[in-house]
């Protein structure tokens, strides 16, 4: 990734900041908008982590980047990093909203489904997954419209797409949420020049999933067609591409990257975990 293909272009990731050096999809996506020549605004609330994202950043590509801390569900805070990224760079291009919450669902929840649902989970999961997203996007879109159009990214999950085991009821909904904020974002301001894409991740190993035990982590890895694990540079990847004038004639999607997931019904998915390939059977008739 060599193209320059943001040169000029100013970019806020919100959520980040590094843990401890794990790679998690705003690290990566903020090391690959910069290699692309944008300016990143890396958003986060812990400075400590923000700042191994920047010096991750200098150290890949000598890329420009700086800090912005502050609580993205907070509107005066949203509104302070818009006007951050403007104030330091001359204006404002990409938006990835990239801050999630998933929880794990033993300490979120007593039980399978909607009678489980823990109240307080149901609330962190939506100011973060959604509230979050719609007031960062809120204040960018006049800053985008000032800098003759943009590009806003949400990575949401492929559990807002179906009913999933991973991180609990209220995490699928919000995600789910999170793919029409897309969608109307993308209707009402079209005619501003600015765009509007959701990324629904698959079955990533990255920081968000460090959790996960070893056999769920098998499991996940072959239920996907393609018998691989995904990881945050695909979404970073797929982010650029959103990012970038290479997408110009494309908003309001939501594109999954999940090594063909969703491409597969439930009962080839559950062959595919049982080691049963549908090629080799085709074959052995």
């Amino acid at each position: 990734m060599s193209n320059k293909r943001l040169q000029d272009k100013v970019a806020i990731v919100t959520g980040a900041g590094s843990h401890d050096g794990e790679l998690g999809t705003g690290l990566a996506t903020a090391i690959c908008l910069a290699r692309e020549g944008a300016q990143v605004v890396v958003a986060d609330r812990s400075p400590d982590n923000a700042e191994r994202t920047i010096a991750a950043i200098k150290n890949d590509s000598g890329g420009e980047a700086s800090s912005f801390i502050g609580d993205a569900t907070n509107a005066d805070d949203s509104r302070a990093m818009i006007a951050a990224a403007v104030e330091r760079y001359g204006g404002l291009h990409v938006l990835v909203n990239n801050l999630g919450f998933g929880g794990r669902s033993s300490r979120w929840s007593e039980g399978l489904g909607l009678t489980g649902v823990d109240e307080e989970y149901w609330e962190i999961a939506f100011d973060l997954n959604l509230k979050s997203a719609m007031l960062a996007s809120k204040h960018a879109t006049p800053a985008m419209t000032t800098s003759g159009g943009g590009s806003i990214i949400n990575i949401s999950s492929v559990d807002g797409l179906a009913g999933a085991m991973s991180y609990g009821v209220p995490y699928g909904i919000s995600k789910g949420a999170l793919h029409m904020l897309t969608k109307t974002t993308a209707a009402f301001h079209g005619r501003q020049g600015i765009r509007a894409n959701c990324i629904a991740p698959g079955h990533l190993h990255a920081a968000f999933a460090e959790h996960i035990s070893p056999e769920v982590r098998e499991r996940r890895r072959r239920v996907v067609p393609l018998g691989t694990e995904g990881t945050a540079w695909d979404i970073a990847l797929a982010a650029v591409f959103l990012a970038s004038d290479e997408s110009r004639w494309v908003s309001g999607i939501t594109l999954p990257v999940d090594g063909g997931l969703f491409a597969a019904q439930p009962l080839l998915g559950y062959d595919l975990i049982e080691g049963r390939s549908p090629f080799e059977q085709d074959q052995a008739k």
